[in-house]
């Protein structure tokens, strides 16, 4: 029987150096999209996905995070005394159930495979998601749930990925492909952000995986890859000998809200896909255009 995904890993440590000024003293993850930030949206997707504890590996400056899925007393009960019922609950909606959060800090910034390593005592022995609201997925239903319902089939590690151009290789982990239906491919291997010139092929992993605690004996290594750092790619591909790999293509579309122009076309898609204001959006973006 295949072990449940009930825990989800949220890395959130990063300093967001390329929309500085904006993230000076702001996180990154807080960033918001047409009115959530980017770090909420990735939440939502997990709880969609049926996930039910929600760890943070955060770093310094990033209280404000803590403080978004928490209670805000003062404003509730101003909301609440302005009669804005409808503003009230969309807040509290958002907080998680007492002892559903957890925050472990991430000291040094060594790479997305220590940061995934911070959070192995609160794993245990159990499958899990790890999520990079960097990587932010316009889908229905949400990209996670839609790895859950694959996982169910494939058991092992299983990723999200989709095909980039050939030159763009390194800026990704690429999958070593042996089977591939056009919605799952199993794989031999993968490499992190190999030269064109030496890449197994052209499907990439995006910021969504479902990974076994088996690679938490392979991060316990704590051997630097690619940049200097601890890969979270290096750990999974050392454990493919003893559990199984996937990539799925998901349904939906992913937008980088690392860097300043993805971000901004996630603003104009998810506007877009609010019904209050995707006419408004439409005619403001013709002036441009």
């Amino acid at each position: 029987m295949v072990k449940p995904v009930r825990k989800a890993v949220f890395p959130v440590a990063g300093l967001g150096t390329r929309f500085l000024p904006a993230t000076k003293a702001m996180p990154k993850e807080m960033l918001p999209v047409v009115d959530k930030p980017l770090i909420q949206y990735a939440v939502d997707e997990a709880r969609e996905a049926g996930i039910e504890e929600f760890i943070f590996v955060t770093g310094r400056a990033k209280s404000a995070i803590e403080d978004h899925f928490d209670h805000s007393y003062e404003l509730e009960c101003s909301l609440e005394d302005r009669g804005k019922d409808e503003v009230l609950k969309s807040i509290q909606d958002i907080i998680p159930g007492a002892g559903q959060v957890f925050y472990t800090r991430q000291q040094k910034p060594l790479g997305l495979g220590h940061a995934v390593w911070c959070a192995r005592y609160h794993i245990h022995d159990e499958p899990f998601a790890v999520l990079l609201a960097d990587d932010l997925i316009l889908a229905k239903p949400g990209c996670l749930k839609q790895m859950v319902e694959t996982y169910q089939k494939t058991d092992g590690n299983l990723v999200a990925v989709e095909d980039v151009p050939p030159d763009h290789t390194d800026r990704y982990g690429i999958l070593d492909v042996v089977e591939d239906d056009g919605t799952i491919a199993r794989a031999q291997g993968l490499v992190e952000k190999p030269k064109p010139a030496e890449a197994p092929s052209t499907l990439s992993i995006i910021g969504r995986y479902i990974l076994q605690p088996e690679v938490f004996e392979q991060l316990d290594r704590q051997e630097k890859g690619a940049g200097g750092e601890i890969q979270l790619t290096d750990a999974m591909a050392r454990t493919i000998d003893d559990v199984p790999f996937h990539g799925l293509r998901f349904s939906g579309n992913r937008y980088d809200c690392g860097s300043q122009l993805g971000f901004i076309e996630a603003n104009l898609a998810f506007g877009i896909d609010r019904d209050e204001i995707r006419d408004d959006l439409k005619i403001m973006l013709k002036k441009y255009t």
